[in-house]
């Protein structure tokens, strides 16, 4: 492949899940975070264009999984360094996941639940992945990611049951 060809190819794939990138984003961090991912994400698109799969979609959640993740890590170390050289802990903001209502009560039992299985939960439900894409983007086995599912599904029923709310009708009950 020439550099034209790559660079055409790269910017059909930019075009065509951008969009669908920068709300998997947004759906996880604030806005301003989201667009960062979104550059990192295509930044290594871009670098590793010939991994990109056939169905580009879940490759590209997976990278922005992992991106999310890392600046997670550095900001959970920034903070450890703030509050060691101010000498206190700096308590944790409270969660925009807090709250009241039905709605609220879904929230706060999926912020409750571990961040493996919320990310199970989203990729099914709110990304509409088919379970063998999920898997990709979740980098495990279909198998692997099937368990994680149920696991999953399994906790948030019980994060809601001590909630004593209803169960919302959403799709994380949709079969693997």
């Amino acid at each position: 492949m020439t550099l034209d060809d790559d660079t055409a190819r790269f910017e059909a794939l930019f075009q065509a899940h951008r969009s669908a990138v920068l709300a998997y984003a947004r759906r996880r961090v604030d806005p301003d975070t989201a667009a960062d991912v979104v550059a990192d994400t295509f930044l290594v698109a871009w670098r590793r264009l010939d991994a990109v799969a056939d169905d580009p979609l879940p490759w590209l959640y997976g990278v922005a999984r992992k991106v999310i993740a890392n600046q997670r890590r550095a900001h959970r170390r920034s903070e450890a360094l703030v509050g060691r050289l101010a000498g206190d802990r700096i308590a944790p903001a409270p969660s925009p996941e807090q709250g009241f209502g039905a709605v609220d009560a879904l929230r706060a039992a999926l912020s409750g639940l571990g961040e493996r299985d919320r990310e199970a939960l989203r990729l099914v439900a709110w990304e509409d992945l088919d379970p063998q894409q999920a898997a990709r983007a979740a980098g495990c086995s279909r198998a692997t990611f099937a368990v994680r599912l149920h696991r999953a599904r399994r906790r948030l029923a019980a994060a809601m049951d001590q909630e004593h709310s209803p169960v919302l009708p959403l799709e994380v009950t949709r079969e693997a």
